[in-house]
């Protein structure tokens, strides 16, 4: 297993499936040794590294209803449709604290995809690259329109879903052979281009690669989705995804709806952890 991968696509609040994955694999105490999030994923993806049962659902849904996680109240005080102060600040430091012990010492590798908007590219952070490394997670979470970028060591950054969103390659460059990939979106998804580029060009305009970018990314996502399906059938990658179209958007707040889900990839995970075990080995 040492050469698997674990990628994690984004989402908003459709990270809830992966969070039900993820509870899964921890209940049984599988630990891939080289996992990379972006988005949602990248946050979800920390309390897997810390080994935390149960600390996914108290964030993504146990707390759902505080007005200060999603509201136009938070784009007064901060520009944000989400509260990314009380996202990653108060939720991981002081209500539900990140196991910071065992994140950093933490043998399995985990890296976090964030969008640079100088040049528009993908960087990946590691977890022992920076001593903030929740900033590179709020980084990686910022979504276009509806988060401020972030700025680290200068550069300002934005979601890690823009450049890759799902960060298949960065697993395949770090030597892996196997990938176990979850998304969060039905097999026959595939994106469509953007249909106000006017919009993203003029709100973006400091940023002009980061706007190519953002207009291609359509198709880069549907490019990696037929690779992986190229890859299942060669047997290299083990994907989870929700049966249907998911009824949960990126700023879901219907509590009912993000427990069914989280539920879902909780089943799927244990449905076919025989069918993974078999894979893996």
């Amino acid at each position: 297993m040492n050469r698997t991968g674990l990628v994690l696509e984004g989402g908003g609040m459709r990270g809830v499936y992966t969070a039900g994955v993820l509870e899964f694999f921890l209940e049984q105490e599988l630990y891939i040794p080289h996992v990379t999030g972006v988005s949602a994923g990248a946050s979800i993806g920390a309390s897997y590294v810390s080994r935390q049962l149960g600390r996914n659902e108290r964030i993504t849904i146990g707390y759902i209803d505080d007005p200060r996680y999603i509201g136009i109240g938070n784009w007064f005080r901060e520009r944000s449709l989400f509260g990314m102060n009380f996202i990653f600040d108060e939720l991981p430091n002081v209500l539900v604290p990140l196991d910071y012990d065992t994140f950093r010492s933490s043998e399995q590798q985990f890296w976090i995809g964030v969008t640079d908007c100088l040049t528009g590219q993908a960087r990946f952070v590691h977890k022992d690259e920076t001593n903030d490394v929740l900033r590179v997670v709020r980084a990686s979470c910022s979504l276009p329109f509806v988060s401020p970028t972030v700025e680290i060591d200068r550069i300002p950054y934005m979601d890690g879903g823009v450049s890759e969103p799902i960060p298949l390659v960065k697993s395949e460059q770090d030597g892996n052979d196997k990938h176990i990939i979850i998304l969060t979106r039905e097999a026959s998804y595939r994106k469509t281009p953007p249909s106000m580029t006017w919009l993203t060009r003029r709100y973006y305009r400091r940023y002009p690669r980061l706007v190519e970018t953002m207009l291609q990314r359509y198709k880069q996502y549907n490019d990696t989705l037929e690779r992986i399906a190229e890859m299942e059938q060669r047997g290299t990658a083990f994907v989870f995804r929700p049966a249907t179209a998911p009824v949960v958007g990126r700023m879901e707040k219907d509590k009912r709806k993000l427990t069914a889900f989280y539920q879902e990839g909780y089943a799927a995970a244990k449905q076919r952890f025989a069918e993974l075990t078999a894979w893996l080995s």
